[in-house]
C-alpha cells in the first residue's frame, strides 16, 4: 500500500513540474499499472424508451426556479442536472434519449425495478377495479395484503398500520412507544436519518436536516458506532465481506470496539434520560448516513440495555428491508434480534407512495387509547402495488441478486480503497454499500466537498447515477434496484475506476 501511495505522490510531484529522483521508473510504472486502460461499454439494454417531445429543458429548470419551492433546487443533483423521461429496471433515459445505469434507485427506493412489469401489471389491473377508498370501508387489497406482508415477519410482529412516507411511518412509531410505556424520551444514533417530519426531525440526527425550531422534544442522541470515523473500530468488527482497514487485537469473539460503544450508550442512559425511556430507534445499516455499520453485537446489548429501561427497541427499515441487505429479508436479522416494532417505505412499494409501522398486539392496542385516520394509508392500488412487489421479489430471487452481485461489488470495491489514497472506507452488506472518501487514510478527514462533486460529476457523466451521504457529504452510496447484473456491476467498477483515476490526476 505504502508503495502505491508514493507513486502516486511521485506523479503528482511529476505533473508539478516537480522532480522526482528517488523512486525513477519503477514508480511510473506502478502508477501506470493502476490507470485505466479503455473506456468500459455499457452493458446491452433490450428496450427502448418512448420518444421524449415534452417541453425543453431550459422550460423545466424554468419552471423549478420560478413555481417550485426552492428547496427544490437545493436538492437538485449535478451542477448539470439529469433530466429523466423513462425509466425500465436497472436503465434510465433523459429527455436526450442517454441511457443511465441507476445505482441509486431514487434513494434506495425502487427495489424490483423502474416499471417493472409484473407491478405495472397489477397497478393497471387495480386501477381498472378502484382507485381510492379509506380505512372506514372493508376492501380486498388491504387485508390481502396484510396477511402477506405480515408472514415475512417474525412473531409477535404481526399487526400493521400503514402509511404514506417513511417519517410519518417513523412519526407514528415515537406515538406508539410513548403511549405503551408511559415514558417520553427516546434514544437514537448520532448521523441518523428518520425522516424530515416536525416530529421524526427529532430523531434525525445531521445538522443539515434540522431548522431553527423546536422539534423532536425528548429525543436524545448517543455515540454511533461507526468503527471506521469513530474513536474505535478494528479489523473485523463488521457483519460485511469487507471491514476496516484499521488494526485490532481481539480475539476471535471479543470486540473490545462493541464494549466501548455500549458504554457510551450505558453513559447516555446514566446521564441524558430519565431512569425509564420510551424507546430506542436505529437503522441496521444507516442509510442517508453512509451505509454505517455497527459491530456485530451492538444492537443485541443495546436492545438489552433499552428493555432494562422500560423502552421499547424500533428498528427502522426503510432503506434496509425487503431483501436489500441480501443475508437476510430485513435488516435486524442479520444482528440476531427481534425489535418490538419495524418501520418501512421506500422499497415497500417500489416508489409507490407507502410506509408501514408493524408491532405486537400488545403495543398496537395502546393506539386505540385516541383515534388517528389516514385517508391515504393502505390505498388499494398502493396495497396492490405492494402485494406485487412482494411477488417480484419472490419471482425474480432479488434477495439472492443483492447477496451475490452485492459482495461481489464489495470486494472489488475494497480493491479499490487498496489502490487509491482517497478511497477510506468500503463497507455494508448486500446492495446497501457505502464507499467513504479522505483526504487522506491516516487522517482520515473527509475529501473535500469539490472533490466530491468532480468525481460525482464525473460518474453521472460517464453513464452511472449514484448517491450521495454521511454527515459531511463524504460517502458515495450505492443502492441500486435490487434487479442488477454482475455485468453492469464490472461498468460500474470501470465507471469508478476512471473517476477516481481522473481526479488524481487533476490533483
Amino acid at each position: 500500500m505504502s508503495k502505491v501511495l508514493s507513486c502516486l505522490s511521485v506523479r503528482c510531484a511529476l505533473l508539478k513540474g516537480k522532480s522526482c529522483r528517488s523512486s525513477g521508473a519503477g514508480c511510473q510504472k506502478s502508477f501506470v499499472q493502476y490507470s485505466p486502460t479503455s473506456a468500459p461499454e455499457m452493458p446491452r439494454c433490450n428496450f427502448q424508451p418512448e420518444e421524449y417531445k415534452g417541453m425543453s429543458k431550459e422550460q423545466m429548470i424554468d419552471i423549478r426556479k420560478r413555481n417550485c419551492n426552492p428547496m427544490i433546487m437545493k436538492v437538485t443533483y449535478y451542477k448539470k442536472p439529469v433530466f429523466i423521461h423513462q425509466g425500465y429496471m436497472q436503465w434510465l433515459w433523459d429527455v436526450d434519449g442517454k441511457r443511465y445505469l441507476d445505482l441509486f434507485a431514487g434513494v434506495a427506493t425502487v427495489s424490483v425495478g423502474h416499471c417493472h412489469p409484473k407491478v405495472t401489471a397489477a397497478t393497471e389491473q387495480q386501477l381498472k377495479k378502484l382507485w381510492h377508498t379509506t380505512n372506514i370501508y372493508v376492501y380486498p387489497p388491504l387485508h390481502e395484503y396484510c396477511e402477506k406482508l405480515a408472514s415475512y415477519l417474525p412473531d409477535p410482529l404481526k399487526v400493521i398500520y400503514f402509511t404514506n412516507s417513511g417519517s410519518e411511518a417513523n412519526d407514528l412509531a415515537m406515538l406508539m412507544a410513548r403511549l405503551h410505556t408511559g415514558n417520553y424520551d427516546i434514544i437514537t444514533f448520532r448521523g441518523s436519518y428518520h425522516g424530515g417530519s416536525p416530529q421524526a426531525m427529532g430523531l434525525t440526527s445531521n445538522a443539515i436536516y434540522k431548522y431553527p425550531i423546536a422539534n423532536g422534544l425528548g429525543c436524545t442522541t448517543t455515540m454511533c458506532p461507526d468503527v471506521f470515523r469513530g474513536p474505535w473500530g478494528g479489523s473485523h468488527c463488521r457483519d460485511s465481506p469487507v471491514q476496516t482497514t484499521r488494526e485490532c487485537s481481539c480475539s476471535h469473539g471479543h470486540c473490545v470496539a462493541n464494549e466501548q460503544y455500549i458504554e457510551q450508550l450505558k453513559e447516555t442512559l446514566a446521564t441524558s434520560v430519565p431512569s425509564r425511556i420510551a424507546a430506542f430507534f436505529g437503522e441496521p445499516i444507516q442509510g442517508v448516513g453512509g451505509s454505517v455499520q455497527y459491530p456485530k453485537n451492538y444492537l443485541k446489548e443495546a436492545y438489552k440495555l433499552v428493555r432494562e429501561k422500560g423502552g421499547i427497541c424500533i428498528a427502522d427499515e426503510v432503506q434496509t428491508g425487503f431483501g436489500r441487505t441480501g443475508s437476510h429479508f430485513w435488516g435486524f436479522q442479520g444482528h440476531d434480534v427481534v425489535p418490538d416494532m419495524v418501520t418501512m417505505a421506500k422499497g415497500i412499494g417500489n416508489g409507490f407512495p407507502l410506509g408501514a409501522v408493524v408491532t405486537t398486539p400488545e403495543i398496537a392496542a395502546s393506539f386505540t387509547k385516541g383515534v388517528h385516520f389516514n385517508t391515504f394509508g393502505g390505498n388499494p392500488v398502493a396495497c396492490a402495488v405492494a402485494s406485487s412487489v412482494l411477488d417480484a421479489i419472490q419471482e425474480d430471487g432479488t434477495q439472492q441478486i443483492s447477496l451475490e452481485v452485492g459482495t461481489y461489488l464489495l470486494t472489488e470495491l475494497a480493491k479499490l480503497r487498496d489502490k487509491y489514497e482517497i478511497v477510506g472506507d468500503v463497507r455494508g452488506k448486500g446492495l446497501q454499500i457505502g464507499v467513504e472518501m479522505v483526504k487522506d487514510k491516516v487522517s482520515r478527514a473527509p475529501l473535500s466537498p469539490e472533490g466530491m462533486n468532480e468525481i460525482f460529476e464525473d460518474i453521472k457523466d460517464m453513464g452511472v447515477l449514484i448517491g450521495k451521504g454521511g454527515l459531511y457529504g463524504q460517502t458515495f452510496r450505492i443502492q441500486p434496484p435490487m434487479c442488477i447484473t454482475k455485468e453492469d456491476a464490472d461498468f460500474f467498477l470501470a465507471i469508478f475506476n476512471q473517476s477516481l483515476y481522473n481526479y488524481m490526476e487533476r490533483r
